[in-house]
């Protein structure tokens, strides 16, 4: 199976050909970024086609992140994606951000919980919790960082994800310290692709995964709409 994985949902803009019957990824490019992941990302998907040496109608299946993360990061990628796979007449898949972050951890198969934690501001993460067989112990969800810090009654765990850092400097000083902690900016793309190859569209589906309303919204003043430039 070919895929072609994106991954704007946080700090990076990425993308990555997966050849399964290799068992690697045969291109990928990643850059760190905050903002300006539509001016990028296009150029990006062009050269990583231009070096896998396929083109998309030889694609099987594209996939993108569908959050937490930024909201106009995220619908960037799921934008593109859901536009190559309508024009190449291919499936699209949608994987969310904190499963991506705990993939290569629970791959390792260690015996620690693993909590995925991305920072949702104002002292709020957005986290999830597994054992390190992958099965869930706390879903998904916004809380206070307080709330999160709960999950030491799990045991020492490995932390991941943009907050990882911020919960680790936080952590309880009564409970067992972090096992190891991974601060980072976005998820690896060889993930999102691998996990892309497990699912199916009829239960990971390619549109954004809010665990809260999201900070930026459309407006609803038609006159607001009317007076607002065309969107480049």
């Amino acid at each position: 199976m070919l895929i072609l994985a994106i991954d704007t949902a946080l700090d990076a803009c990425a993308a990555g050909v997966l050849d399964t019957d290799a068992g690697r990824l045969i291109a990928q490019e990643s850059q760190a970024m905050k903002r300006g992941h539509a001016e990028a990302l296009m150029p990006l998907i062009g050269r990583v086609m231009t070096a896998s040496g396929i083109g998309f109608a030889a694609l099987d299946r594209i996939a993108a992140t569908t959050g937490p993360g930024s909201f106009t990061g995220l619908r960037v990628g799921l934008s593109a994606a859901r536009g190559i796979a309508l024009a190449a007449n291919k499936p699209v898949v949608g994987l969310t951000t904190l499963t991506a972050y705990a993939a290569p951890v629970v791959a390792q198969n260690g015996g620690h919980p693993v909590i995925s934690a991305i920072d949702a501001r104002h002292d709020h993460v957005y986290f999830q919790v597994v054992s390190g067989d992958g099965s869930s112990l706390i879903r998904p969800k916004v809380a206070p960082i307080e709330e999160a810090l709960d999950a030491a009654r799990f045991g020492a765990p490995h932390l991941v994800g943009n907050a990882a850092r911020i919960l680790a400097d936080r952590w309880p000083a009564d409970a067992p310290p972090p096992f190891r902690v991974d601060a980072q900016p976005a998820p690896d793309i060889a993930w999102v692709a691998w996990l892309a190859a497990a699912v199916s569209p009829d239960t990971a589906p390619a549109r954004p995964y809010y665990l809260r309303a999201p900070d930026a919204k459309p407006s609803t003043n038609p006159l607001q709409r009317a007076s607002q430039p065309p969107a480049s």
